[in-house]
């Protein structure tokens, strides 16, 4: 190709994501609220299961144990489709974005009751004698002493769930779910121009993934320097 006929394709390539900027970054937008939506639930269920796999008696033990077992060892795919496709054939209905979020939620929190569970874990039982020795009782002595110490522990594994979650949004497509992949399966529906759409939507992921990973350095390094004070 020469000169002329590479400058010709440099232009028509930069029009063709110009046109599709609009509708992507929407999806992008889209891809951020569902993936922090699915944080704060997951979140929501994770701390609770953390809680419940610590626990002493099987009775809650056990079953907590069990979902986060059969949630990780399941594709997040299959789970979309249970409860998107599967839930209605015994009556529950969930709206596309509702089952999206659901199911990263869902997923989200198997994963990060391990990383809570692993960060409480982490600190001494010593910190325990020395708040029991206080007065305090058993939930003072986690929500003051333990938990304040444990997200400092948790910060890198949380983030890290945060960003897969930035990533498995583009699994919800498949249930027409408005997010980034949709858009740009949209867009490359009308232009047929599947190579730079889809290259300019995994840029997109890189740039959202390296956002977070930036906000988790500076988040470390604060709570790194509070836990010195």
């Amino acid at each position: 190709m020469d000169m002329a006929g590479m400058e010709a394709a440099g232009v028509e390539l930069i029009g063709l994501l110009r046109a599709a900027a609009p509708t992507m970054l929407t999806g992008a937008a889209y891809t951020l609220v569902f993936a922090m939506a699915s944080m704060v639930g997951g979140l929501c269920l994770g701390f609770p299961l953390a809680l419940l796999r610590m626990s002493r008696r099987r009775a809650l033990r056990w079953p907590a144990a069990l979902y986060v077992s059969v949630m990780r060892g399941t594709p997040l795919l299959v789970q979309i489709f249970v409860i998107y496709y599967g839930l209605p054939s015994i009556g529950i209905e969930f709206t596309p974005v509702v089952a999206g979020v659901l199911a990263l939620s869902l997923n989200a929190g198997a994963y990060l009751s391990e990383s809570l569970r692993g960060a409480i874990d982490s600190i001494g039982p010593g910190q325990w004698r020395a708040s029991l020795s206080l007065g305090l009782n058993h939930w003072q002595t986690l929500a003051y002493v333990i938990l304040p110490q444990a997200l400092r522990v948790a910060v890198p594994s949380m983030s890290n769930t945060l960003i897969s979650l930035i990533k498995d949004t583009s699994l919800v497509s498949v249930i027409t779910m408005t997010e980034l992949m949709l858009t740009t399966k949209e867009a490359i529906a009308t232009t047929f121009r599947p190579l730079p759409l889809y290259l300019a939507a995994a840029a997109l992921y890189w740039c959202m993934s390296l956002a977070f990973e930036a906000l988790q350095g500076r988040l470390e390094r604060k709570l790194g320097r509070a836990h010195r004070a």
